[in-house]
């Protein structure tokens, strides 16, 4: 999907691209290259900290990892491609 964008759901704090994430293994990563699965042992990760204070911003505080992503979403493209494929289906 295009235009996703990747924010802290309590402060709006958005990822600058640095491998600020820990997992209990030892490795570290940015966890949104990954969609929360730590590339050292697979596992996943469905909450994230938000890095806090002494990092490079943000507030520190946990969220589910999916709701860091916000998709754009049109509902008038959304109604009009349904209307066309049902328009297709019917002139099969």
């Amino acid at each position: 999907m295009e235009n996703i964008k990747i924010s802290c759901p309590k402060c709006s704090w958005e990822p600058d691209g640095g491998a600020w994430w820990n997992c209990s293994c030892g490795t570290t990563w940015n966890s949104f290259d990954t969609v929360g699965v730590c590339p050292g042992c697979n596992r996943k990760w469905h909450m994230t900290q938000c890095p806090g204070p002494g990092f490079p911003g943000g507030c520190g505080k946990w969220s589910k990892h999916d709701n860091w992503y916000i998709i754009p979403f049109d509902p008038v493209a959304f109604v009009e491609k349904v209307q066309q494929q049902s328009m297709d289906k019917s002139n099969i």
